[in-house]
């Protein structure tokens, strides 16, 4: 008894080649990015002191460039809160714990 197999053409490439980015396009994003979470880092650094006692556990979102920032419960309400405000902007979201960490292992 023989089976007979077709085997599939080895993939080579990318599916969108003209897509690739540069390595030093990929190290100025990443630059960027950290940049960027490095300022909402502060402002978080800040004004966890005045809101970790009352606010234990509840999580908030951090808009740099204004410093303004949005404090829930839920961390969606917090994320709806900072997007009403400033519906194009990129905002950080961070629990207002010892670490600022979100979410479990």
């Amino acid at each position: 008894m023989t089976e007979s197999t077709a085997k599939q053409p080895a993939r080579r490439g990318r599916i969108f080649p003209e897509r690739t980015l540069s390595p030093e396009e990929l190290a100025r994003r990443k630059a960027e990015r950290e940049a960027f979470h490095k300022l909402c880092r502060a402002i978080f650094e800040r004004v966890r002191p005045e809101y970790i006692e009352k606010n234990y556990g509840w999580y908030i979102a951090v808009e740099p460039d204004s410093g303004d920032y949005f404090i829930d419960e839920d961390i969606e309400i917090a994320h709806r809160k900072a997007l009403e405000k400033y519906p194009n902007a990129v905002h950080c979201v961070f629990c207002l714990n010892e670490t600022g960490a979100t979410g479990r292992i």
